[in-house]
């Protein structure tokens, strides 16, 4: 309702100009049915494409908004500076303007207005501002961004990850990573480049998906020239005081020497695999052998290497064991066990 009202104002607005304009003292005399017109076809236009876009950008239109009122105070204080410059002549009539300046301060004026609205929606996403009624700031979804490492889109988890909707923060791709993706896409490796075209894949199906976040960042800044890609990473994640996302041990350990607080996807998948306690009975089937003489080995479904001691004799069969330890690390888990007895055997894989 607020909406129409206003509209009708603005009908009502541009009727009243239109009327001004075709004053007998006004050069629209001579064409005051045009003049009308024109004015109001133009009041028609605004209104319509108001309401055919519906998604406004309130940070965009702020931007504009914020970068033309600083290109014209900054314009109108250069003016004030270069105006003992262009002395008015002597023949002009009282309040008159040197025509030279006023065509210095029309140029400065759109230079300043068009750089300052520029800056602002370029650097929107870097700093907070707050004006009465207007705030820029970050724009981010969540607490804190998700910066995606190259080996995370490649390993394909993170998709189904953000499906459960595990993960609601913004995710970030940034250019450099999108960059090393694509290369891996286009080596002459035929394994690199299933997996460089498998990365592009699941990135498509981030951006296709409604419910994600997604944004790629092009920005890089100074300090980032001529470092590694891992390095890029951290830099950007403490710029915008976000998370790195990463399968990447390495990775993982540079951004902690740096305090980036990293999600490492095989951390989180290990702390979703069933725990076994020492004392605990399992039935696995033994595999291979082990490094050592006696030793057997077996995996869980879900990939997890048991190592089996006294379990070498019965490779390819299935026992029972009894757990004596487990290692975690973000490498993996591995579970070490004692052989109990020998089962019937069994051809399936491993069973808890």
């Amino acid at each position: 309702m607020a909406l129409i009202v206003l509209r009708f104002l603005f009908i009502l607005a541009a009727a009243g100009v239109a009327i001004t304009l075709i004053q007998p003292d006004k050069p629209a005399e001579e064409y005051p049915a045009y003049t009308f017109i024109g004015v109001m076809l133009l009041a028609i236009v605004i209104i319509t494409l108001d309401i055919l876009i519906k998604q406004k950008r309130y940070d965009t239109i702020s931007g504009v908004y914020f970068g033309l009122l600083v290109g014209l105070l900054l314009t109108f204080i250069l003016g004030l500076i270069i105006t003992p410059f262009f002395p008015v002549p002597t023949n002009s009539e009282p309040g008159a303007v040197n025509p030279q300046l006023a065509a210095v301060q029309l140029v400065v004026g759109m230079v300043l207005c068009y750089s300052c609205i520029s800056l602002v929606l370029q650097t929107k996403d870097d700093f907070r501002f707050i004006i009465p009624y207007v705030e820029f700031s970050k724009e981010v979804k969540g607490l804190k961004p998700y910066i995606l490492d190259t080996s995370v889109v490649i390993d394909g988890r993170i998709a189904d990850v953000v499906e459960t909707r595990l993960f609601d923060n913004q995710l970030i791709m940034p250019r450099f990573v999108l960059a090393e993706l694509q290369a891996i896409a286009d080596s002459s490796d035929k394994m690199k480049r299933s997996r460089g075209r498998r990365g592009l894949d699941i990135l498509n199906q981030l951006r296709a998906n409604d419910k994600v976040d997604l944004k790629i960042h092009d920005r890089e800044t100074p300090d980032m020239e001529n470092q590694p890609v891992d390095m890029k990473l951290v830099l950007l994640a403490k710029m915008m005081e976000g998370k790195v996302v990463t399968g990447d041990y390495n990775l993982n350990k540079v951004a902690k020497l740096h305090n980036v607080e990293v999600i490492n996807l095989n951390d989180l998948a290990n702390s979703l695999k069933p725990v076994f306690l020492p004392g605990e009975e399992l039935i696995v089937r033994v595999v291979k052998r082990g490094e050592e003489d006696t030793q057997g080995v077996g995996y869980l479904d879900d990939g997890t290497m048991i190592v089996i001691q006294n379990g070498r004799p019965y490779v390819n069969q299935s026992v029972k064991i009894m757990v004596t330890s487990v290692l975690q690390s973000s490498a993996g888990r591995m579970i070490f066990g004692r052989f109990e007895e020998a089962m019937e055997d069994h051809n399936g894989p491993a069973q808890a």
